[in-house]
């Protein structure tokens, strides 16, 4: 590639980098958060869930705006929505106006990621280039998700509101960098139409669904069957308003692709059971051992390990051996590594940790650039948008997912007990996601492995008839 099209990589690289910052370094700075702004355990998930719900949420009339309004005016103008709200939040003096000004940063992001994912898309020719760029821009991503956790610890050492302050500085020079950069684009030709209906329908779901899961433990069980009902309900109306609506959020018919559809479920659970093994990993460190935010930090940093990875190794693999077979191995990979810290002990040394963090490392790595791949591959280029904004959404929305049944199950199991069995009930969930997300991928494979060899039987019977 040209100097200029790694200046814009990098640059596009560097605004999902501080994306995957900004979602995992809370992880490190909620006791200290909890301690300054007096929240319990249920309402401290909130400030991850209400960044991932926003993001989730409209991410997909994100992806459509970046195809319909122009890339490049989303990626700049929601950038610097993105600036406000982060700074805002740095202000915030109870935990309700913290919560809110996390879900307007998520919504900006929820703009800004397929815009920068389908730039790479539409910018890079398709084959071994694209192919590249989009291992780089995933590697930053993972990257930023992982390095998220010291950068954290060291920001919170400090002030926990620098964790909001440091993003608004790192987002502005990316913002002086973009403007010259991207290339302008065209809008789509005549009126543009946005299903904002179905944005608030799907949004609403994934909150009271959350909501649900959250509070199971804490309230009665008519309030939690009232809220999942009404999840439910929403989930149908967002279905029937995009099979009516002229310009639809989605384009139902795009999930007929079964390699999409497996793609979003590895997604999902992927970082799903990531955000609740981090969740119960600081609480663990901090709360029950003691350590410091900055040790904290410098423990997880082991995990960011796929930061380089991701770029250099995958790659490789994924030329050697195809893009399923390396997801396969990654999910395996950080199921096992889940699976080391069943046993926690309250003795545990960081010589103890540290196979189970540097698996999860390398088990991102293999995983997370390749379901990118996975997820935008044979996609239309006027659909590309789209699809990375289900892929954002499989992301975002298993991150409050798994984070809430993670806290959940902890919730429940602390009444009355130590907090360590908690712990180590919790520990289980992650362990179940990457488990079913490994099985979805394998039966994927062998789905593959039969269709290649009919086919090859059947070019090889034609040969032989011919």
């Amino acid at each position: 590639m040209r100097t200029r099209s790694w200046a814009l990589l990098s640059v596009l690289c560097g605004a999902i980098f501080l994306e995957g910052v900004d979602i995992s370094m809370m992880g490190v700075a909620l006791p200290a958060i909890r301690a300054d702004l007096g929240l319990s355990t249920a309402a401290l998930q909130w400030v991850v869930s209400g960044y991932v719900l926003g993001y989730g949420g409209f991410v997909l009339l994100g992806g459509r705006a970046a195809d319909l309004l122009g890339r490049r005016r989303m990626f700049v103008g929601w950038l610097v929505v993105f600036i406000g709200f982060s700074g805002l939040g740095g202000l915030a003096t109870e935990g309700w106006m913290l919560i809110l000004a996390r879900f307007a940063t998520g919504v900006a992001a929820a703009f800004l990621a397929p815009a920068g994912l389908s730039i790479i898309t539409t910018t890079f020719p398709e084959g071994a280039a694209r192919d590249r760029a989009v291992l780089v821009y995933a590697g930053a991503a993972a990257g930023g998700f992982s390095l998220g956790m010291v950068v954290g610890g060291l920001l919170t050492s400090v002030d926990w509101r620098w964790v909001f302050f440091a993003p608004v500085v790192m987002a502005s020079l990316l913002l002086a960098a973009a403007v010259p950069l991207i290339p302008r684009d065209v809008p789509a030709a005549g009126r543009a139409r946005f299903d904002v209906p179905g944005t608030l329908a799907l949004t609403g779901a994934m909150l009271l669904l959350v909501v649900s899961v959250v509070h199971l433990p804490e309230v009665a069980p008519w309030l939690t069957l009232t809220t999942l009902a009404g999840s439910l309900a929403l989930f149908a109306t967002f279905v029937r308003v995009q099979r009516r609506s002229p310009a639809p959020l989605m384009r139902l018919g795009i999930l007929r692709s079964v390699p999409l559809l497996r793609a979003n479920v590895g997604a999902f659970l992927l970082v799903g059971g990531f955000m609740g093994f981090q969740f119960i990993a600081v609480l663990y460190l901090q709360e029950l051992r003691g350590w410091s935010e900055i040790e904290t930090g410098l423990a997880l940093a082991v995990i960011g390990i796929d930061a380089i990875l991701a770029p250099t190794l995958t790659p490789h693999l994924v030329a050697r051996f195809g893009n399923h077979r390396v997801i396969a191995a990654g999910l395996a990979l950080v199921a096992l590594a889940f699976a080391w810290f069943l046993p926690l002990g309250l003795t545990w040394s960081f010589l103890t940790l540290l196979p189970g963090l540097v698996a999860i490392g390398f088990g991102f790595a293999l995983a997370y650039g390749p379901l990118t791949i996975a997820a935008t591959d044979d996609v239309a280029a006027d659909e590309q948008g789209l699809a990375s904004g289900i892929l954002t959404t499989s992301f975002q929305f298993g991150s409050a997912l798994g984070l809430a049944v993670t806290t959940a199950v902890v919730v429940a199991v602390a009444d009355g007990r130590a907090p360590l069995d908690s712990y180590r009930a919790g520990l289980l969930v992650p362990v179940a996601a990457l488990v079913i997300a490994s099985l979805v991928t394998v039966a994927g494979l062998r789905r593959r492995a039969r269709s290649e060899a009919l086919q090859s039987s059947g070019v090889s019977g034609a040969s032989q008839r011919h």
